[in-house]
């Protein structure tokens, strides 16, 4: 199996539960712990490692990391990276945790894009952020209830779909029942 074939396997294959929920938000989301997590089964059995690598790529006014997650057969190596800014005037928090928390994100992302985790399915794209339901999901044949139900069935909370459309009965109860 070439590197790609690998990383396709695990691609098609990946599940990863939203275990971390965000309670000001209401909503569930993933870490890159739980991808991490829901790749350690396919190691062993592919014959590949992934990695996570972190640079400081820019420190002026606002400091820069690039965050690259890899997976490697150990002859070969695809890559994947994403670019965070670290918000140093974040209340609340001290230098290490601004740090941190850039890092945390710059991983999931770089992780995400990787593994081409759908960003449909994750919650920076389910939460509204108070603003309402924007759209009307009425019909269970319509495209959106098809990422809809996946999205429950993946462990997703119907209420984060709430916020995003304005569902009517016969939708809701589907999604209900899953």
């Amino acid at each position: 199996m070439t590197i790609n074939e690998k990383l396709a396997t695990i691609q098609t294959k990946f599940k990863s539960k939203k275990s971390r929920f965000n309670s000001f938000g209401k909503y569930y989301f993933r870490s890159a712990e739980d991808i991490l997590e829901a790749t350690k089964p396919y190691l062993l059995e592919l014959g590949v490692s992934v990695t996570i690598n972190e640079e400081l790529i820019d420190n002026h006014n606002t400091p820069i990391m690039q965050t690259t997650a890899t997976v490697s057969d150990g002859e070969n190596a695809i890559h994947a990276t994403a670019i965070v800014g670290v918000d140093l005037n974040q209340k609340g928090m001290q230098t290490p945790q601004q740090f941190g928390s850039a890092s945390s994100y710059g991983k999931k992302y770089a992780l995400g894009n990787l593994f081409l985790i759908d960003d449909t399915q994750d919650s920076d794209a389910t939460n509204s952020h108070g603003k309402g339901a924007s759209a009307t999901l009425t019909s269970t044949k319509d495209p959106a209830f098809a990422k809809a139900k996946d999205y429950v069935q993946k462990g997703g909370k119907l209420d984060a779909i709430k916020k995003k459309y304005k569902l009517s009965a016969e939708v809701e109860k589907a999604l209900t029942t899953l």
